[in-house]
């Protein structure tokens, strides 16, 4: 906050007031100044703030609590409020604007996104229970690849397993993309049937106590042929170059660059079209994003993705993705399934 030079924070994106304080519903502010935190819902929450909140006095506002939090704050002398702008609408901004007055909103950047990328025990602890729940749920979907199964119909599969499994929710929405579709980086699931011989590329993740996980695997449906295999055989070993990668000190950028290098080297590098990884925590993606020319450096306590794939358009696809944190001499591999090629 002094960095950002402001006198008091409202903190409006969920995510970050969970990270703070615990609530865990889908309304409600904090706010600081002068040390002191403040926590404003509305009248559904009363019970389950009351229960959850801790480090912050609880208000429950007849209104809209973000119009509450500022008005308390403005009347408490704030000055100069840092907000959350990204997670603002130009809606918001003025109402709170008013709210405020006399003092004055500043934007802030990442505040509390940048405490977020270093994970403590306990966060560590709760993504390595999500990460297990998730990779479980591999073997159930390749059970149900089959020449002339629906995707939609694999995914609710693996959703419904996920559930029986205990998990609070999947991390984002399931892709199953098969065929010329595994070509399509976030080809969700369709109507699409299942082909006789082809790529099928599994995304999915799960919730555990607020934590997601993430893993990516390509199976393949028949024999696969020779360029079928050189495919998947460098997209592999580019996700290895690229956990190799990881270590404190290392740029986001580096680890990227480890990925890219090997599948421009075995003449896919046109077909790689995302970054290579992303923060996953309370949200699926978060900061640091490990994508081609980044600078964050990383440290202990990181949680990331690596998941370099190549795309071939009409032909098919492959994604490799294992969740990493990053340790004091380099990285371990979270996601516990096997790397081989599965032929169904």
């Amino acid at each position: 906050m002094a960095r950002a030079k402001v006198d008091s924070l409202l903190v409006t994106h969920l995510p970050n007031v969970r990270y703070l304080c615990g609530f865990t519903g889908s309304s409600g502010v904090l706010a600081v100044h002068e040390g002191k935190w403040l926590f404003v819902t509305d009248g559904r929450y009363t019970s389950q703030a009351k229960e959850e909140v801790t480090g912050a006095s609880v208000v429950i506002s007849k209104g809209a609590p973000i119009i509450a939090a500022a008005e308390r704050l403005s009347a408490a002398g704030a000055r100069a409020v840092g907000i959350e702008a990204q997670h603002l609408t130009v809606a918001q901004r003025s109402m709170l604007n008013h709210a405020l007055a006399p003092a004055r909103s500043r934007e802030t950047n990442d505040i509390v996104e940048t405490l977020r990328m270093v994970k403590d025990a306990a966060e560590l602890a709760a993504i390595r229970r999500a990460v297990v729940t998730g990779s479980d749920l591999l073997p159930v979907a390749v059970r149900h690849i089959k020449p002339g199964a629906r995707e939609v119909d694999v995914a609710a599969e693996l959703e419904y397993a996920a559930r029986r499994a205990g998990a609070e929710a999947m991390s984002f929405e399931t892709i199953v993309a098969s065929g010329p579709r595994s070509a399509l980086p976030h080809g969700r699931a369709s109507q699409s049937a299942v082909p006789r011989n082809g790529f099928v590329v599994l995304d999915f993740g799960v919730i555990l106590a607020g934590y997601c996980s993430d893993m990516t695997r390509t199976v393949h449906v028949g024999r696969a042929g020779r360029e079928q295999r050189r495919l998947y055989d460098a997209v592999l070993q580019a996700q290895l170059a690229a956990i190799d990668a990881v270590r404190p000190g290392a740029l986001v950028g580096d680890v990227d660059r480890a990925a890219r290098r090997v599948l421009q080297r075995a003449g896919y590098g046109r077909y790689f079209t995302h970054s290579t990884g992303h923060g996953v925590g309370l949200e699926i993606h978060e900061a640091p994003r490990v994508g081609r020319g980044g600078n964050d450096v990383l440290k202990p306590g990181m949680v990331i993705t690596i998941e370099p794939g190549a795309y071939v358009p009409g032909k098919g696809g492959v994604r490799i993705e294992d969740m990493v944190v990053v340790t004091e001499h380099g990285c371990e591999v979270l996601t516990p399934a096997g790397k081989d090629l599965i032929e169904i």
